[in-house]
């Protein structure tokens, strides 16, 4: 053999060393990958407590209302929440910041006390459990019966009292109050009473500052045109509210509420009143409506954080919110409760206002499971062989009476 010939021996000798070296680097290289892949898949994902579960809701695309608008309309899908509604948050913030102010001990007796018209006892029972305490919800006993039952198997103590205005000693939130005090003052029965006080205590707001607002923002991508929300306590407004506006110059944030409240007139015209409430037309103490959990007539201290972020009202008939609630069903298969159709409503006529294009965010508060009694009793089965159009929901009850969406106009010029 030459040296020419042992010279291209050598070197093909150093080509397939080289290609073999290579290919096991190659190997191995998609190896370390795959077994990476495999690790980032068997990642663990546990939460400590149902409580931990709290929070990051999805946000979905209610589809049929925004085809029919030209909008892009968002639901904050709550009715998710370990609880059932968007009132967790308020809860375990509620006792959270109870427990940092030493107001609270765990597993030591305390009981925490709460006026409300069942969600927020719902979520503070729960709550209160995983946490060490016990329960003690006063509420109207108009309100569905199925939220009064659960309470019960979720072990809390429910006091029923008659509707009455916030005036009178014995309206459920008063009531809770007092008892919160008693046990407090008591030398025979352990632990002290905490009043959560929803409607006044900022922990609420701050819940929805802290949580749903940001939650919001980010699904968002930092694009919302309005936010649409109603008021009980006033809580989820303002908190969300005031954090999408301090990021957002342009953002609408518009109040829904139901017939009969008082807080349409005071965005509208900075004073609580009601034409249904008047002395001598009143059929209940509180506020004439068939929706439970938003709409009030008296000022809250977490609605009025949140009011100067509030630009704009709409109200809502309870023939619009049980028509909505029956075409959410037929054409999405959401079954939810009175307070979330109040808000889609108004989300719809929102949307109209500011024209194709735009994205309109609102809050699925609960199921329509909460609602069964009454609401969904009204509303009627849903047989799915009615075709329901938005238009037949905006023509319901006196607001929308002779409105449809070809005929609305942009309001906002945005």
């Amino acid at each position: 053999m030459d040296r020419y010939d042992q010279t291209k021996l050598l070197l093909s000798g150093i080509v397939i060393g080289a290609g073999a070296v290579l290919a096991v680097q190659t190997i191995s290289s998609v190896r370390r990958q795959d077994s990476t892949k495999k690790t980032q898949i068997l990642k663990e994902d546990i939460r400590n407590g149902l409580e931990d579960c709290i929070g990051n809701t999805p946000l979905i695309r209610i589809k049929h209302l925004s085809e029919a608008t030209g909008c892009e309309i968002l639901g904050k899908a709550e009715f998710l929440e370990p609880g059932g509604s968007v009132k967790d948050r308020v809860a375990l913030k509620l006792i959270k910041t109870a427990e940092e102010a030493n107001l609270l001990t765990p597993h030591s007796g305390d009981k925490v006390y709460e006026g409300t018209v069942g969600s927020t006892g719902v979520s503070l029972a729960f709550i209160c459990r995983a946490r060490g305490y016990l329960a003690h919800i006063c509420m109207p006993n108009d309100q569905s019966t199925e939220k009064s039952s659960l309470l019960l198997k979720l072990g809390a103590m429910v006091t029923l009292v008659p509707p009455a205005p916030i005036v009178d000693k014995g309206q459920f939130v008063n009531r809770a109050r007092a008892l919160a005090a008693a046990q407090t003052a008591s030398e025979t029965e352990p632990g002290r009473g905490f009043f959560a006080d929803q409607f006044e205590n900022p922990a609420n707001w701050k819940a929805h500052y802290e949580g749903t607002g940001p939650e919001i923002y980010q699904q968002c991508g930092g694009r919302v045109d309005a936010f649409v929300a109603g008021a009980g306590t006033g809580g989820t407004l303002s908190g969300v509210g005031k954090y999408l506006k301090e990021r957002l110059e342009s953002v609408r944030v518009v109040l829904a509420d139901p017939q009969g409240s008082g807080l349409y007139n005071r965005i509208k015209y900075g004073v609580m009143f009601d034409i249904k409430e008047r002395e001598g037309t009143r059929r209940r103490p509180q506020v004439d409506t068939i929706v439970e959990g938003i709409g009030i007539n008296r000022v809250t201290a977490n609605f009025e954080a949140g009011r100067p972020y509030v630009d704009d009202a709409i109200r809502v008939t309870d023939d619009e919110a049980l028509a909505m609630a029956r075409l959410l069903v037929e054409k999405e298969g959401l079954f939810v409760g009175s307070s979330s159709a109040v808000n889609c409503v108004a989300a719809v006529r929102t949307a109209m206002k500011l024209g194709p294009g735009h994205r309109v965010v609102t809050i699925l508060c609960d199921s329509g499971t909460r609602h069964l009694s009454k609401f969904w009793k009204k509303a009627g089965e849903v047989a799915g062989d009615e075709e329901m159009t938005l238009d037949g929901v905006l023509g319901c009850g006196e607001v929308g009476k002779g409105v449809s969406l070809e005929g609305e106009k942009s309001g906002y010029g945005v």
